[in-house]
């Protein structure tokens, strides 16, 4: 297995969510065990000797790869998701989109002052979403330690909007 064999699985699909959109489709990754065990093992191994406290998983996505990589390397799961999806007490943060906001939160109590995290969603794309995911990390008191992306869209500059922050992607489409 190679990262040309998980590039090559990752399906495009024009015109979604709507017209003009070219959506990266990696459920043909998560349908191989193959390749699924390739994307997680990747990630794994830049943890392996420094383990994370915890990873922190942006919905929905970002779920899939932080929860084999919590289990593997036996750590925390923080979900953030979209407002009002959490039951307990949250924090969050807005953040801008093309045409509006969208707002993320986290539960208040989800990480300990000086937790160093990893933060991980399947896409980077503008980075507006993991920009905010980190400054609520940095609310609580936390450390990003990294981001990890699955595939990153380099020319939508997302990595941009991180800056000081080691920034990880096993795909990167220029």
């Amino acid at each position: 297995m190679s990262i040309d064999a998980i590039r090559s699985a990752i399906r495009d699909v024009k015109d979604f969510p709507q017209k003009g959109i070219i959506f990266k489709d990696i459920t043909p990754v998560l349908k191989s065990e193959k390749l699924f065990k390739e994307v997680i093992d990747i990630i794994a191994k830049r943890y392996e000797k420094k383990k994370p406290s915890a990873f922190v998983v942006i919905e929905s996505r970002g779920f899939i790869f932080g929860s084999a990589l919590a289990y593997k390397l036996g750590c925390s799961l923080v979900p953030v998701r979209k407002k009002g999806k959490l039951p307990y007490k949250t924090i969050e943060e807005s953040y801008a989109l093309e045409y509006g906001t969208a707002t993320i939160e986290i539960h208040e109590d989800a990480l300990r002052k000086g937790d160093e995290v990893v933060i991980i969603d399947d896409l980077l794309a503008t980075g507006g979403t993991a920009a905010a995911a980190a400054k609520l990390v940095e609310k609580l008191g936390a450390k990003v330690s990294g981001f990890e992306f699955v595939i990153e869209l380099a020319f939508l500059k997302g990595r941009a909007k991180l800056p000081g922050y080691n920034v990880n992607s096993i795909i990167v489409v220029d």
